[in-house]
């Protein structure tokens, strides 16, 4: 009777709804999704670039919003307070560090040179016929290739190179596929040592109307899994190029294969260098890759001034056959005192 009796107190009292499956798995989702933008963000907090894949996603920390995004609906849709706060401070720290970085100031003294420069990666000398037409186009005074290797560099030196043409003046490391780099100038060059790498990173010191300034092409080795330590030193031999030498004017440009939201390439600005593209209204725009920009990508090619320097205007060109965006930039050179 006892039993019976219990069944039926059992049957009336009121069952509690059951939760939908959709709603019982989505603090779980939420949650892996959340861990892995927080563990991205906090690396780019702490000033460290972390172990693979932290250095390839960092590149990518605006677009991290989509994963957070799916992320905090999922947490409003299963009612889970905690995801929902905990989002809400992921969001508010990517909106943070999505702001430019690095010294804006504008150069003190009077200007005394203006030249156009012009960084492109022409993807193992793919875009080379396209850089060729641009270069043509727009005229630029200095031009950074990467990836230029024997062909791409056979074919800047018979369009441009020849007896009385536009750029008399180049320093070159001569290579296979990504190996490859030219510099080319208008104005007169003094060889450098640049800087030895896994790709070619030339140098030079331009007379610009009658003014030295440092030159050197940026094209470290890209943070691919096992050889972030390799990307990692040779930005760092970049930054020991940089602070080198505070009082000559200082110009690198080219691939750099790193964003603003790399610890590695703000270390590099650190030394007093400042990002031409930033100071030319266009701190964010992708430069990488060209297929998906600008809707989608990283400005990883830039165009990274001294203090001397100061920058008018910045395009990013489509060169067809190239997987990276042109990047040209306008600078004034100023004379301290």
């Amino acid at each position: 009777m006892d039993t019976a009796a219990a069944q039926r107190a059992d049957e009336r009292r009121p069952r509690q709804p059951r939760r939908p499956a959709g709603r019982r798995a989505g603090p779980w989702v939420s949650g892996a999704l959340l861990t892995g933008v927080s563990v991205v963000v906090g690396c780019r907090a702490a000033d460290t670039d972390g172990i693979t894949p932290v250095p390839q996603l960092l590149a990518f920390l605006p677009w991290l919003l989509a994963p957070l995004g799916l992320a905090l609906l999922l947490a409003l849709f299963a009612r889970w307070r905690t995801g929902m706060v905990w989002g809400v401070l992921v969001l508010g720290a990517i909106a943070w560090f999505s702001e430019p970085y690095g010294k804006t100031r504008e150069p003190v003294g009077s200007p005394v040179a203006e030249l156009r420069v012009l960084a492109s990666n022409v993807q193992f000398g793919r875009g080379t016929p396209a850089l060729i037409a641009a270069v043509r186009r727009e005229r630029p005074a200095i031009v950074f290739v990467e990836e230029c290797e024997y062909v791409c560099s056979r074919a800047l030196r018979d369009a441009f190179q020849r007896a009385d043409g536009p750029y008399p003046y180049r320093q070159s490391v001569e290579g296979a596929g990504s190996d490859g780099s030219v510099i080319m100038s208008r104005f007169p060059l003094r060889k450098a040592a640049g800087i030895r790498a896994t790709m070619g990173m030339p140098g030079a010191v331009a007379d610009v109307d009658g003014h030295p300034v440092r030159l050197q092409l940026a094209h470290p080795k890209p943070p691919l899994p096992g050889q972030v330590g390799l990307w990692r030193h040779e930005l760092g031999e970049l930054r020991a190029y940089a602070a080198a030498d505070k009082a000559t004017p200082t110009l690198i440009a080219g691939d750099f294969n790193t964003s603003q939201d790399h610890a590695a390439f703000r270390h590099l600005l650190d030394t007093g260098l400042r990002d031409g593209s930033r100071l030319a209204g266009s701190p964010r725009t992708p430069s990488w890759p060209a297929r998906t920009a600008p809707a989608l990508g990283a400005q990883i090619d830039h165009v990274l001034v001294s203090k001397e320097f100061s920058a008018t205007g910045a395009a990013f060109l489509t060169v067809a056959g190239s997987d990276h965006r042109a990047l040209l930039v306008d600078l004034t050179l100023h004379q301290p005192g």
